[in-house]
């Protein structure tokens, strides 16, 4: 009796082991499944955190930003390149940061395009950002990456500084805006030229910055011509490389123009060397090694004749000579279809209350709202897609203001 007891006994313990050790592993398993169900359940992995946006395609120095962003997407054929280019603002090396730091907008002439050490209060930044009081947002499709625009606002922010080889000789004569022999359909607002060196502020006066129309017959040698007085000649604070004839305030008659920054006589550039501006030219860079010599360069104003604001008038001088070659019947391009601007019935129909293809906020020609009428908006180099209108180059200021001035009649017949 005592062995079958103590053998139940052994038995009954053995069993309460095997429960308690399945109890056991049911609670494990129960709480594995807990956690796996608080970390999403199963075996599956966390989700991968997004990737870290783009970084900037260039550094924050301005010969970078020259070739990252200026030269391929701004200074392009039909833009902000060449004699006369849109707002006057030439943005091919060489040229750009002349015309840019310190040098006022011509769109907003109380904002400085590049304000050094101030990236909210340059033009360049607004239009980049599309917050600027005039037009729309910079290049016209688009596009740049907010880190880019970050990386230009940060150059602006440490001075604007101009990265790129400085020349050790006498000072030369770097980039003019207008460029030597551009030929223009309307008067510029100002002078601009820039300089291998910075310059002794003291010596760019009316006496060695000077602008000269030839007074109507083309030759400066005959004894009537015409020396014009500019508002003011000053360096820009923030770029002592430049000088700038602000011609606010001055009329310019079509007539051929001449340029002179001098290096030789009584009255000369120097830089804060004391050398004399070596200027032979109208080559860029001037010079020829030696300080010495006058900078000499001429442009030709030759302003657009559009004989009233009718559309047959605008038909002939502007859709047929510059439009109709792309936009016809037979010739539309770049997607856009139902444009045939080939003669001023086509044209009617295509653009009155048209809605615009590039972008449907708009109609082609709203009537009575030359503002809100996308095909100024493409002349002007304004809209919201593509770029200025036609390809070739920006139409004169006098061409633009007698389509907008057809619009606001009413856009009729």
């Amino acid at each position: 009796m005592g062995r079958l007891n103590a053998k139940y006994s052994l038995t009954k313990t053995l069993a309460v082991l095997v429960v308690a050790g399945l109890l056991a592993a049911c609670n494990i398993q129960t709480y594995d499944d807990a956690v796996a169900s608080i970390q999403g359940g199963g075996n599956t992995p966390p989700p991968e955190p997004p990737p870290p946006p783009p970084g900037a395609s260039f550094g924050p120095n301005f010969s970078e930003i020259q070739s990252g962003l200026f030269t391929p997407t701004c200074a392009t054929s039909s833009c902000h390149s060449g004699g006369n280019p849109p707002a006057g603002l030439n943005l091919e090396a060489g040229s750009s940061y002349a015309n840019l730091v310190g040098i006022a907008s011509s769109q907003e002439p109380g904002t400085q395009r590049v304000n050094a050490g101030n990236p909210d209060s340059s033009y360049l930044v607004q239009k980049l950002e599309g917050t600027a009081a005039t037009g729309t947002v910079m290049p016209p499709s688009g596009g740049i990456a907010p880190a880019d625009i970050d990386v230009v606002r940060q150059w602006i922010s440490a001075g604007a500084v101009d990265d790129t080889v400085v020349a050790q000789g006498p000072i030369q004569v770097t980039s003019l805006m207008p460029v030597p022999d551009a030929n223009l359909d309307a008067q510029p607002s100002q002078i601009v030229a820039g300089f291998s060196r910075d310059l002794d502020v003291s010596t760019i006066n009316a006496l060695t910055f000077t602008l000269t129309s030839s007074g109507g017959d083309g030759n400066f040698n005959s004894g009537n011509e015409v020396s014009v007085t500019a508002a003011s000649i000053s360096v820009p604070g923030g770029n002592q490389a430049s000088a700038v004839f602000d011609l606010a305030g001055a009329t310019l008659a079509d007539d051929i123009y001449r340029v002179t920054l001098f290096g030789d006589g009584a009255n000369v550039i120097m830089d804060l060397d004391a050398n004399a501006l070596d200027g032979e030219g109208p080559g860029l860079p001037s010079g020829d090694g030696s300080a010495g010599g006058n900078f000499i360069a001429q442009f030709t104003i030759t302003t657009p004749v559009v004989v009233g604001a009718t559309l047959d008038e605008i038909q002939a001088v502007i859709f047929t000579p510059s439009c109709a070659s792309c936009h016809s019947a037979t010739g539309n391009t770049g997607g856009i279809t139902n444009l045939d601007l080939s003669n001023a019935d086509a044209s009617l129909m295509s653009l009155v209350d048209v809605p615009s293809e590039q972008d449907a906020n708009f109609v082609r020609v709203l009537p009575g709202e030359p503002d809100n009428s996308y095909l100024v908006q493409k002349m002007q180099g304004t809209a919201s897609a593509g770029g200025v209108m036609p390809p070739s180059g920006m139409l004169g200021t006098a061409e633009i203001d007698a389509v907008r001035l057809w619009i606001s009649n009413g856009a009729v017949r």
